[in-house]
């Protein structure tokens, strides 16, 4: 798996994750991310045409809070239950 730039608006963030926003953590990953810049990449799966985040919902906030577009993530691949 390799890092890919992601558009941010492609991406959809299910309600149940959208409940575990720590908006205390988003401010603190972003000052992060403007002195170091994006550590980690979040991880999204496909789901027909859009892109479902897995995990990163803080550095994704942390992105939009920033006036980001773009951010970096990873494409996994969704478990069958």
């Amino acid at each position: 798996m390799e890092d890919q730039i992601l558009k941010i608006e492609d991406i959809y963030v299910p309600m149940k994750r959208r409940q575990t926003l720590d908006p205390v953590a988003v401010e603190a990953i972003a000052e992060s991310m403007l002195e170091v810049g994006q550590r980690q990449p979040i991880q999204v799966r496909q789901d027909g045409e859009r892109l479902v985040l897995v995990e990163g919902l803080q550095r994704l906030e942390a992105c939009k809070s920033l006036g980001e577009d773009t951010i970096v993530g990873l494409l996994v691949r969704s478990r069958r239950r």
